[in-house]
């Protein structure tokens, strides 16, 4: 991403020390991602207890559409960053948020209530660990960032290649290293955004949703990949 030198200056004018502008970017990227999970979290309650979740179902068509439509606004959001304004970029981030608690919330129907929010705080547990780590740390976690991203592709390449195969044992395996990559992103990506703020690489209010996705995605798929393992079926 190029960002214009006087835009950042013109934000960054009235912080000049790092530690407060890193502190001011840390609390709002949490605050976003705390947002985007509750939009996550209150859609798919809604889908849930209005019924709609079963019309999603019964319309493969539109629940594809939307997974696609999810896609491109993360692309799009991503890609177009440094155009979008701070409000844009918010809605935008907020409108994902509950397209993902629309298709998320196919797994109520799948799980039980009790271990789906059990899942969650197993998941909110680990994540603030690495995330604390990954920003308390004075190293740098450079150097994770190729493993965990041969990582992920190996994720996505294989789990289209199961789709076909329908294999209990990959999909188990699967589970395991999607735990072991997204562990693993969360003080990643947290370190990642802590050195990004000390920097000043991007605009503060563009960087806070920028890392409110970032972790929020993070978290997102460590759920999925620990309610393999913890999650109750129906």
């Amino acid at each position: 991403m190029v960002w214009d030198i006087a835009e950042q200056d013109a934000y960054y004018g009235d912080v000049p020390v790092v530690g407060e502008r890193v502190a001011l970017a840390l609390k709002g990227i949490y605050w976003w991602m705390t947002v985007g999970l509750m939009v996550t979290a209150l859609v798919s309650l809604g889908m849930v207890e209005t019924g709609l979740v079963l019309e999603l179902v019964d319309s493969v068509g539109l629940y594809m559409g939307l997974l696609v439509l999810e896609v491109l606004v993360v692309i799009g959001l991503t890609a177009g960053l440094p155009r979008l304004s701070p409000r844009a970029a918010a809605a935008a981030f907020v409108f994902y948020a509950a397209l993902n608690g629309a298709t998320l919330s196919i797994l109520a129907l799948v799980y039980t209530g009790a271990s789906i929010a059990s899942t969650f705080f197993v998941t909110a547990g680990t994540f603030a660990v690495m995330a604390a780590y990954g920003t308390l740390t004075r190293r740098s976690l450079a150097g994770w960032g190729s493993f965990l991203f041969m990582g992920l592709v190996g994720l996505v390449l294989v789990s289209i290649v199961n789709l076909f195969l329908r294999s209990p044992a990959v999909y188990w395996v699967l589970g395991a290293v999607g735990v072991v990559v997204f562990t693993g992103l969360s003080a990643y990506d947290a370190n990642k955004l802590r050195r990004m703020a000390e920097d000043g690489v991007m605009p503060l209010d563009k960087l806070e949703i920028y890392g409110a996705l970032v972790l929020y995605l993070d978290f997102v798929n460590l759920f999925l990949y620990l309610l393999r393992f913890l999650g109750r079926r129906k």
